[in-house]
């Protein structure tokens, strides 16, 4: 078996890059994709580990994309295959990560005009040796006692709407398709029921991704019922894209999934990562 989505310290999971390798060696899995947001910081550490262990790693990452009112929710796009080396993708989410530090700077200053005084360097130092975002600006409200819970910080504060939130840079859904096969690798849309959209709207707007080069769909995703993913296999089968499928592991900051196995029935198996390679341009 295979997880094709997890996170580390290095965007928004609470574990070291070699920490979830670690626990992917233990579940008994054959391969692991470390996925962090926008970033592909993670490479590094995650390899060395994944030698140590006998596992192999897929180098990739998790871009965040912008819709433009091509649907209401938000749309992640996994990315596969594409190393922390040069290239026009990773040249591109260097760039993203510059706007994603001046929206952090954006937010702090917010919250401190509203009575809230946390720092940036407290919001780093949550963060670590990662990318700096909004779940680190959480947990520092939440430790510092001006919320209960991360997700009363998105309610209260960070959430689209509420006071401290600014939008950011992103890639559109088709520049990062692009993006991603002139730099080798495949890409696949993150849990498809994030979109927000009804069954016949996602049919066309997965089809209208699928015509521009989309190469897969997560089928098998941790937190979903085993009826919506049967939905999804059916939505990739029409549109001819390979499933994919992981826990979207974040440690203590999604809890309940686990490495692997997602809330305990997650079965990803090897096949959807030949099946993945097969398409690489």
């Amino acid at each position: 078996m295979i997880d094709l989505h997890t996170h580390s310290t290095m965007s928004d999971g609470t574990d070291p890059p070699a920490e979830v390798v670690r626990r992917a060696a233990e579940a008994g899995l054959s391969a692991l994709a470390l996925t962090d947001h926008d970033t592909l910081d993670h490479v590094g550490e995650a390899r060395a580990a994944a030698d140590a262990f006998g596992l192999r790693l897929v180098p990739g990452c998790e871009i965040s994309c912008e819709l433009s009112g091509r649907a209401p929710g938000s749309m992640h796009l996994l990315v596969f295959f594409v190393d922390d080396g040069p290239g026009g993708l990773q040249d591109r989410l260097a760039e993203l990560q510059v706007a994603r530090n001046e929206r952090n700077v954006q937010i702090v200053e917010a919250l401190n005009a509203h009575g809230v005084p946390i720092t940036v360097e407290a919001v780093r130092n949550q963060a670590g040796p990662g990318s700096v975002g909004r779940p680190h600006i959480a947990r520092v409200l939440m430790e510092s006692g001006h919320v209960g819970s991360i997700q009363d910080a998105f309610d209260v504060w960070l959430g689209k709407g509420r006071p401290a939130y600014f939008e950011r840079a992103r890639l559109g859904p088709d520049d990062a398709v692009a993006l991603t096969h002139a730099s080798g690798g495949v890409c696949a849309v993150a849990h498809p029921g994030s979109l927000g959209l009804a069954d016949g709207a996602l049919d066309e707007f997965v089809g209208e991704l699928a015509g521009a080069g989309l190469d897969g769909l997560e089928c098998e995703y941790g937190a979903y019922a085993s009826e919506e993913r049967a939905v999804f296999h059916q939505l990739a089968r029409r549109h001819g894209l390979a499933p994919t499928g992981g826990s979207d592991y974040h440690g203590e900051n999604k809890p309940g999934l686990s490495v692997g196995i997602g809330r305990g029935d997650l079965r990803v198996p090897d096949e959807y990562l030949a099946a993945l390679e097969a398409r690489r341009p």
